[in-house]
C-alpha cells in the first residue's frame, strides 16, 4: 500500500475522533452542496452527488445534515456560489501535490494555498504541472470484518473490470468502476469516492518525510480544501507518529 494511502486512512480515523470533526463535516457538506448545484438533487441520478453523500456518511455525518445541504443547494437565491478549484505544486524532495478545493472566493483560497506552500518549503506550480502524475480513479473501501474472503472479493472485482484490489490493513481498497458489481454480489461498501492515484511514489524518510507531511497537513486544514493528494512513499512508523 502506498504511503499516501496509509496517510489517508490515519487522517480518516483521526477526523472521526478529535476536535477536527466539526471542520471535516463542514467540508463534506460543502462538497454535497456543490455536487447538488452542478448535477441536481437526485442522488440516484447524480453520481457526483452520490459519491459526496457516501463519503460524508463514511465520516458519520448525520443524514439530516446531508438532507439540509441538498435542500439548501437546490433552492434559495442569495446563497454563496461555490466552485471547484484545483492547485498543483511540489513539496520537499520533489513530491508532487494536487490540492482540490471548493470556494466562494478564488482569490482568498489561492492566497491561502500559496502561503502554505511557501511557508513549508513547497512551491505552487502552474495548472497541469503535476496532475498528469496521478490517475483519476473510483475508490471503494470495504471493511474486512464484513468481507473477510479475499479470493471471493477478487473474483467479483476482476470480473467487473476493476483496476486494482489492495490490502489496506483493516480494509480492502478497490479501484475502478465496479459499484454495480459489488452491490449485486452483496458486498457492503464502507466508503466510495473519486481519488487521484499516483503513478509512481517518491521514497522519503527522516526530516524530509516530516517536512512533506507538515505541508500536506497544513493544506488539509485550510477551510476551503477538500482533498490533498501526493505521491510520497513514507514508512508507516513515520506516518503513524505524525498522524
Amino acid at each position: 500500500m502506498s504511503g499516501h494511502s496509509k496517510w489517508a486512512q490515519i487522517k480518516r480515523k483521526k477526523a472521526a475522533t478529535d476536535e477536527k470533526r466539526g471542520r471535516m463535516f463542514g467540508k463534506l457538506l460543502r462538497a454535497v452542496e456543490v455536487a447538488t448545484r452542478e448535477g441536481g438533487p437526485s442522488i440516484e441520478g447524480n453520481m457526483t452527488l452520490a459519491s459526496a453523500v457516501e463519503k460524508a456518511r463514511s465520516y458519520s455525518v448525520p443524514w439530516d445534515n446531508i438532507e439540509r445541504a441538498i435542500k439548501r443547494a437546490s433552492g434559495a437565491a442569495g446563497e454563496a456560489h461555490y466552485e471547484e478549484v484545483v492547485y498543483e505544486g511540489y513539496g520537499p524532495g520533489g513530491v508532487a501535490i494536487v490540492v482540490e478545493a471548493v470556494t466562494d472566493n478564488r482569490n482568498r483560497t489561492g492566497q491561502e494555498v500559496r502561503h502554505a506552500f511557501a511557508r513549508l518549503a513547497g512551491k505552487l506550480g502552474d495548472p497541469g504541472s503535476v496532475a498528469w502524475m496521478f490517475d483519476r480513479k473510483a475508490l471503494f473501501t470495504i471493511d474486512k470484518t464484513t468481507q473477510p474472503d479475499e479470493d471471493e472479493l477478487l473474483e467479483v472485482v476482476l470480473e467487473a473490470g476493476a483496476d486494482d484490489l489492495r490490502d489496506a490493513g483493516e480494509q480492502w481498497e478497490v479501484f475502478g468502476s465496479v459499484r454495480k458489481a459489488l452491490d449485486a454480489a452483496g458486498v457492503k461498501v464502507t466508503s466510495a469516492e473519486l481519488t487521484r492515484l499516483p503513478q509512481t511514489g517518491v521514497p522519503l524518510d527522516g526530516e524530509r518525510a516530516q517536512s512533506v507531511l507538515r505541508l500536506v497537513e497544513a493544506l488539509e486544514e485550510l477551510d476551503d480544501v477538500q482533498a490533498v493528494y501526493a505521491n510520497f512513499d513514507i514508512p508507516e512508523e513515520i506516518l503513524v507518529q505524525t498522524g
